[in-house]
């Protein structure tokens, strides 16, 4: 992170807002300019959002040119909210480093292949992607399966 990206007030902010739908099961929530602003980092910073009493990890991200904080079905139902919802919402600050510990499988295949450092420098989001292909995979052959596929992804560079 570059100096000048630092938060100028790593406190939490809260705001409220409306909880939009974006697509057929997508929803995100804009972050107004003025609260993007107060919270420093850029304008797309990593942060920790609260949702009545459930608090995840996130970023501000760009929907249609608006900064927008995706909300996942998952953290949706998480926070007990859906689309078109109005509430407060806080968001802080993300200065913790973000890791993924790969399972067990999947990490001795990276390391076999020479593969765990291409691993450790995708972007957490695509770390916790390939984790969740294996994990969710029902059957011992499909994993197996992921775990290659993910093994020539990273062995391209992709």
């Amino acid at each position: 992170m570059k100096a000048e990206q630092e938060p100028s007030n790593p406190g939490p902010v809260t705001f409220r807002a409306e909880i939009l739908r974006t697509g057929k099961n997508t929803t995100g929530i804009e972050v107004p300019a003025v609260i993007l602003e107060s919270l420093g980092g850029g304008k797309r910073p990593l942060i920790w959002v609260t949702l009545k009493e459930y608090t995840f990890r996130g970023a501000v991200g760009s929907m249609g040119g608006r900064p927008m904080i995706p909300l996942s079905a998952a953290n949706r139902k998480a926070a007990k909210v859906e689309g078109g919802e109005q509430l407060e919402i806080t968001i802080k600050f993300d200065l913790e480093p973000r890791s993924v510990d790969p399972p067990g499988d999947l990490k001795a295949a990276l390391i076999d292949a020479g593969l765990l450092e291409a691993f450790r420098k995708t972007a957490p989001s695509m770390q916790k992607e390939y984790v969740r292909q294996v994990e969710d995979a029902k059957a011992s052959e499909t994993r197996q399966r992921r775990i290659a596929r993910i093994r020539a992804k990273l062995a391209a560079g992709k």
